[in-house]
């Protein structure tokens, strides 16, 4: 049981009775407005809330608990009168695996919020929960969310659960962090006038420091976030909070903190990651999967660790064919390779384990487009180029603090007394001044990334009995043709998951009083009716390929039998599919 959760059920409980649903409205009208981050009691209270008033769909339970005794959420969305979430391709998001990411949590509970809210009401939500099942873990790292949004905090920390870690290996464990020395509830930058410093002014706007040319002297040194020297070991904020990196903790091409900072001693040794691993393993349908991260604008695909080799064409194929939609439902979002495009790799990532562990299709999403996009250095682009193109977007961020922020997320320079380098100033951009969306776009972040993900989901396995023909051979012996057809892009099977063998294959299977499965054959050629046999085994048989993208496979099946048969097709990420026959 989590430390706080007595504590924090009590708190859940009041709020529920308060939460968002005025005198005179029916549960059914509950809303959300998606214009504030939620601490973790206010996630809890939301999601409660909304399982009490969609209980019929939604299942909301603890996967575990965080460090400092915080539950791990996880939820599960399915319509039962359809059938149960195993029968079901299953998707999977989560978000917030990193502390300072926390617009991820209200994507993916924008996600559940929506589908549920418009169930019967759009076509698309009402097919979504149909069809799929959805599994969604809102904050993995709760302990990190909260300290970010009650601060104070800079806007690319805390990263790390909160497990105490000894950072700079002097055997003590976060005993020398930043801290707000001036108080605006934000960790912002230290600087320091000096003659013979590496830094100046910009000559537009002398809040922005520049570096100085070579052989030029400045009249600024920089010295990083405010704080001061707690353990007096002569540095300073080398010993934060943390220190390890959740996404480079899963069981995948995973490599010790000397080759991969972050990794910590072993795969999933966090009760964080080890609570998604154990949601994933009870949950095997899982067959498309997305991680909220930010920022960046972009639409990121594996492979992630540096060695790894290229994804192999048929499954390139699938993940091209959602992702080039994704730019279109996300104007300005690149669609990106890990590996190749993001300068490095990383070793034990959600991304790979998922794809070469699970065989399901995964993406990671920066969420916001930055306002001023960092400019990559193109073939042929001179130094000179890139520092002019540099120092504009300095300039175009700054007018965003002003003009578009109107200076809530940036502290001025001001001076301070510092007990080590005496008078300095501190100033710079607040923890909500960078890579969180800014609350007037929060909901359009939420929405578009969701329907990126409805899309996916609904591109995953979607099979139809095409043909079921029955044709009597002589007395009680039957044959039976059977097409079945793929109506969407994702295979049944994923390539990599038939290549390494990741999980049982789909299997057809026939069901009936007094009927027994003689032989069966796939046709490789329908229409010269070219049969290759197919081995079976009580009354049924494997399908090791599955059902491929857009396409179809045929079967012929000899039958012995009299009256009702039922033909089942069961897919482990595929779906479980039924149609009803007769031997007459």
């Amino acid at each position: 049981m989590c430390k706080n959760k007595i504590l924090l059920s009590l708190v859940v409980i009041a709020s529920i009775l308060t939460f968002v649903i005025p005198k005179g409205l029916s549960a059914a009208e509950i809303n959300l407005s998606f214009d504030h981050y939620s601490t973790h009691a206010e996630l809890t209270k939301i999601l409660k809330a909304i399982e009490k008033t969609y209980p019929h769909f939604m299942t909301v339970k603890s996967l575990g608990c965080s460090y400092q005794g915080r539950e791990i959420w996880g939820v599960v969305l399915n319509n039962p009168k359809t059938g149960p979430p195993e029968h079901k391709p299953g998707f999977y998001m989560d978000g917030n695996i990193h502390g300072s990411e926390i617009q991820g949590t209200e994507t993916a509970l924008y996600a559940i919020w929506y589908l549920l809210k418009n169930y019967g009401k759009t076509e698309l939500a009402t097919r979504l929960l149909d069809e799929k099942a959805f599994y969604v873990i809102p904050t993995m790292n709760p302990d990190s969310r909260d300290y970010f949004i009650n601060g104070p905090s800079d806007p690319n920390t805390p990263r790390t659960g909160l497990v105490p870690y000894d950072n700079d290996q002097d055997g003590l464990v976060d005993e020398d962090g930043p801290e707000d020395l001036d108080g605006d509830g934000s960790f912002t930058q230290m600087r320091k006038k000096d003659p013979t410093g590496n830094y100046k002014a910009h000559p537009d706007d002398p809040r922005i420091m520049i570096r100085v040319g070579q052989g030029e002297k400045g009249k600024y040194i920089l010295l990083g976030q405010e704080g001061i020297d707690n353990d007096g070991d002569g540095r300073i904020n080398e010993d934060a909070l943390g220190g390890y990196d959740m996404n480079r903790n899963y069981g995948f091409y995973w490599q010790p903190a000397y080759i991969q900072r972050g990794a910590s001693d072993y795969p999933f040794c966090f009760p964080e990651t080890k609570a998604t691993l154990d949601f994933t393993q009870a949950n095997p349908n899982i067959m498309g999967a997305q991680a909220f991260h930010n920022t960046g604008g972009m639409i990121l695909r594996g492979p992630a660790s540096p060695n790894l080799g290229p994804y192999s064409m048929a499954d390139l194929r699938i993940y091209d064919f959602i992702a080039k939609k994704g730019e279109k439902i996300l104007p300005g979002y690149s669609y990106l390779i890990i590996q190749k495009d993001m300068g490095t790799g990383s070793y034990g990532s959600m991304i790979d384990f998922f794809y070469y562990v699970l065989g399901a299709y995964t993406f990671s999403n920066e969420l916001d487009i930055p306002v001023t996009p960092r400019q990559r250095r193109s073939e042929g682009q001179e130094d000179e180029e890139m520092k002019w193109r540099s120092l504009s977007r300095m300039l175009n961020e700054m007018d965003y603090h002003d003009l578009v922020l109107m200076g809530e997320q940036y502290t001025e320079w001001k001076p301070y007394k510092h007990p080590l380098y005496g008078d300095i100033e501190i100033g710079g951009v607040k923890r909500f001044g960078s890579r969180v969306s800014p609350l007037f776009k929060l909901a359009e972040t939420c929405h578009r990334n969701a329907a990126f993900c409805f899309f996916h989901a609904d591109q995953l396995p979607r099979l139809v009995f095409d043909k079921v023909e029955v044709k009597k051979l002589e007395k009680n012996i039957y044959q039976i043709d059977i097409t079945i057809e793929n109506t969407r892009v994702t295979p049944t099977i994923s390539d990599i998951a038939i290549q390494k063998k990741l999980h049982r294959s789909d299997r057809l299977k026939i069901e009936g009083e007094n009927v027994k499965l003689l032989a069966a054959g796939r046709l490789t050629d329908r229409f010269r009716r070219i049969t290759q046999k197919i081995k079976t085994y009580k009354n049924s048989f494997w399908i090791k390929s599955g059902v491929p993208s857009f396409g179809r496979v045929d079967y012929c099946l000899l039958i012995k039998g009299k009256g009702k048969i039922k033909l089942i097709y069961d897919s482990l990420k595929g779906g479980y599919y039924t149609t009803a026959s007769a031997l007459n």
